[in-house]
């Protein structure tokens, strides 16, 4: 069985990236931003569809849109499984970058669990408080967390002899993305991807996870 693929996918276009406009919280995708996460759902842009069993992504209003635009069949009638990941937001702390409560977002987003949104301390997952400041080492220490997990669901599926769905969809943020590969030098376009597999980590880190481009 070849081994889990992991596919980091930078949300597409939002209102912010167009108007610099900071001030908005949580905005969505322009119309532009709709028509790069909808050609994700082609095989010529993104060719890994028909081999993924799990979508893991921001709860943030442009990455849902983007994972809703770009994977939707495959969520809906592909068996692929959609996880709302509140550690998978973005860095800073503006209001552009805070996420909307699991209220509004189940009014927008209706069938979609929320669920993993309600753990916490109470302060509402979009609070940037704790885990999700903007401090290198909070930011820093959430995506290891996630990178725990990621090695946590690729053993899962790839011990699972139910199909040959073994490949993992991240939808993130550009800043954020690079502290979950540790990579400070990618830099991917909008509804852009790059395919990783994930290892145990080695030294300091051999208790977590790391992602090794391929």
């Amino acid at each position: 069985m070849p081994a889990s693929t992991i596919y980091l996918v930078r949300h597409a276009e939002s209102e912010h990236n167009v108007t610099k406009d900071f001030s908005t919280r949580d905005p969505g995708l322009t119309e532009l931003g709709f028509t790069q996460a909808s050609a994700l759902a082609t095989d010529s842009v993104f060719p890994a569809l028909s081999s993924v069993g799990v979508i893991v992504s921001s709860p943030l209003r442009r990455t849902i849109e983007t994972t809703l635009a770009g994977f939707r069949d495959i969520i809906e009638g592909g068996g692929a499984k959609l996880i709302l990941d509140p550690d998978l937001q973005e860095r800073s702390e503006l209001p552009c970058d805070t996420g909307s409560s699991v209220g509004e977002l189940t009014e927008r987003f209706p069938g979609l669990d929320f669920s993993e949104l309600e753990r916490g301390d109470g302060d509402g997952w979009f609070a940037k408080k704790g885990r999700y400041t903007g401090d290198d080492d909070a930011v820093t220490a959430r995506a290891a967390d996630v990178r725990k997990r990621l090695w946590g669901i690729v053993n899962g599926l790839e011990r699972s002899e139910a199909d040959e769905k073994k490949d993992v969809v991240v939808v993130t943020h550009g800043v954020f993305m690079k502290f979950l590969s540790q990579d400070e030098t990618i830099d991917l376009p909008k509804a852009g991807w790059k395919a990783y597999r994930v290892e145990a980590g080695e030294g300091k880190d051999e208790e977590g996870a790391v992602l090794i481009a391929v």
